[in-house]
């Protein structure tokens, strides 16, 4: 079975859409900078409606302990997505202070990104393994890129993890048969556009989902 984050929802529509399809976890972000972003009032009746048992993750970047602070008092949230350039020791830190499980993006592009991976792997509850972003680029993650997936083929961490960047319904399940990932992560693959989700899609994806996750016919 293959485990589905939906990330970036900004409507409670897309928000059913994606639990009745069957994703287990629901991302929203917190990022000022993402078409994806949301404010705290906003988030709140969001989060409010997602069922019992998917998991409410906050995707936030090099937040400080004021903001997280406030998001965790604010939203109903079960997990922390860090996805900016926080060292191993704010993730420990982070996770210590809330007591929530913590999720680390990794960003990958070459063999010598892959050793951070292991880094994290000490510290984080689990890890999202996403495309490196390009030079310059505003976003960290959500750009419609993925990595070279062979690089990691086979590799385990001593944690769970999250196969993330360039997913859509087409290339899914190359992507799960090439690096084995049991989780996957999608944002950009079920939009119509930067920041507008579209339920055919995500409908599309999490059906290519559970395709994937079936053992191959003898």
């Amino acid at each position: 079975m293959i485990s589905v984050k939906i990330c970036g929802l900004t409507k409670a529509a897309h928000i059913r859409a994606a639990a009745q399809g069957g994703a287990r976890y629901l991302g929203f972000v917190f990022f000022p900078k993402s078409p994806r972003n949301l404010s705290l009032d906003q988030a709140r009746p969001l989060m409010l409606e997602v069922p019992d048992g998917i998991c409410k993750v906050a995707l936030t970047v090099d937040a400080d302990n004021a903001a997280l602070d406030d998001l965790t008092a604010r939203l109903p949230v079960d997990m922390l997505q860090l996805h900016g350039r926080e060292s191993p020791g704010r993730v420990a830190e982070i996770r210590a202070r809330y007591g929530l499980p913590v999720m680390k993006a990794v960003g990958v592009a070459e063999a010598a990104d892959l050793p951070a991976l292991d880094t994290y792997a000490e510290v984080a509850d689990q890890l999202l393994v996403d495309a490196r972003p390009p030079k310059g680029a505003d976003l960290p993650g959500g750009n419609g890129l993925a990595f070279d997936w062979p690089l990691i083929a086979g590799r385990r961490w001593a944690v769970p993890w999250m196969l993330a960047g360039g997913l859509d319904p087409e290339n899914l399940a190359e992507a799960v048969r090439l690096t084995g990932a049991r989780q996957v992560d999608v944002s950009s693959g079920v939009e119509s556009r930067p920041g507008v989700k579209d339920e055919a899609l995500i409908a599309a994806f999490l059906a290519a989902s559970a395709e994937a996750g079936k053992p191959p016919v003898a």
